[in-house]
C-alpha cells in the first residue's frame, strides 16, 4: 500500500515540474526554438531595411512627380510673340483686266485662276495651215518650238498662280489653328498639361510644321518648273543662233564656190579682140 502511494506522489511530483516549466515559473531552454525565434528576427530585420528603402524611393519618385507638375508661372508674356499675318495681294485694274487675276490668287479656284490669267495676258494666235506647209522644216521646227514654249510658260504660271492662291486662301484657318495651339501651349490649367495632352500637343504641332514644309515643295516646285521653261528659251535662242550661222556658213560656202566657178570660166572665155 505504502508502495503504491509512493509511486503516485512520485508521478504526481513529475507532472507538476513539467507544468511548471511549460507556464514560466521554471525555465526550459529548447535549442531549436531559440534558432527558429533568431532567423524570424533577423527575417523582420531585413523586412524593415526594404521597408524603409522603399518608403525612401516612394517618397523620391512622389517630390520629382511634383516638382514635374508644377506649370511654368505666366507663360503667355514669358513666350507670347507677334508675327506677321498673312496679306492677300492686291493691285490696280484700269483696263479691268487684273481682277482675275488677283482673285485667282487670293482663293487659289481653278477656274477663277485660269480666267484670270488668260484676260491679263496676251492671247497666243494659231498659224494658218497652209502657212505651215509652205515653211521649210528648220522653220516649222523653230516655230512649233517657240509654241510649246509659250505653252509650256502658260501652264507654269497657272499652276504657280493655285498654289500660292491655294495657300492663301487656307491662310486663316491654319493661323486660327496655330494660334489654338499656341493658346493650349501656353495655358496654366491642368487639365492641357497632362502627359497625354502634352503628347498630343507635340503630334498636332509636328503635323502643322509638315504641312507648312509641304506648302514650301510646292512653291519651290513652281518655281522650278518656271525656271526649267527659262532655260529651255534660253537653249532655244543659242540653238537658233547655233543654226542660223550653220546656215548662213553653208551658204556663203556653196556662193563662193558658184563664184569662183563662174570666175574661172569667164576668164577661160575671155578673148582680146
Amino acid at each position: 500500500m505504502r508502495k503504491k502511494i509512493f509511486i503516485c506522489l512520485l508521478v504526481f511530483g513529475l507532472c507538476v515540474g513539467t507544468a511548471s516549466g511549460q507556464f514560466g515559473i521554471g525555465i526550459v531552454y529548447d535549442p531549436t526554438n531559440y534558432s527558429n525565434a533568431l532567423l524570424r528576427y533577423f527575417q523582420l530585420q531585413q523586412q524593415l531595411l526594404q521597408l524603409r528603402n522603399t518608403y525612401a524611393q516612394l517618397v523620391s519618385q512622389y517630390q520629382l512627380a511634383v516638382q514635374m507638375a508644377k506649370n511654368l508661372q505666366n507663360m503667355p508674356a514669358r513666350y507670347r510673340a507677334q508675327f506677321a499675318p498673312w496679306r492677300n495681294v492686291t493691285a490696280l485694274d484700269t483696263y479691268a483686266n487684273t481682277a482675275g487675276w488677283i482673285n485667282g490668287a487670293n482663293s487659289g479656284q481653278p477656274q477663277t485662276v485660269l480666267t484670270g490669267y488668260q484676260r491679263a495676258t496676251t492671247q497666243l494666235g494659231a498659224y494658218d495651215p497652209a502657212a505651215l506647209s509652205g515653211m521649210t522644216a528648220d522653220e516649222l521646227a523653230r516655230v512649233q518650238s517657240q509654241y510649246a514654249s509659250v505653252e509650256l510658260a502658260d501652264g507654269a504660271n497657272t499652276n504657280a498662280l493655285l498654289t500660292i492662291g491655294s495657300i492663301r486662301g487656307n491662310a486663316q484657318t491654319l493661323e486660327t489653328r496655330i494660334n489654338n495651339l499656341e493658346q493650349d501651349s501656353l495655358s496654366g490649367d491642368s487639365a492641357l498639361n497632362s502627359e497625354v495632352q502634352v503628347l498630343n500637343k507635340i503630334n498636332a504641332a509636328n503635323v502643322l510644321t509638315l504641312r507648312s514644309i509641304q506648302d514650301s515643295n510646292k512653291l519651290l516646285a513652281a518655281l522650278l518648273e518656271q525656271q526649267t521653261i527659262l532655260a529651255k528659251q534660253q537653249r532655244e535662242a543659242t540653238t537658233n543662233a547655233i543654226n542660223t550661222d550653220i546656215s548662213r556658213r553653208a551658204s556663203l560656202a556653196g556662193n563662193m564656190a558658184q563664184v569662183t566657178s563662174t570666175l574661172t570660166n569667164s576668164l577661160q572665155n575671155f578673148r582680146m579682140p
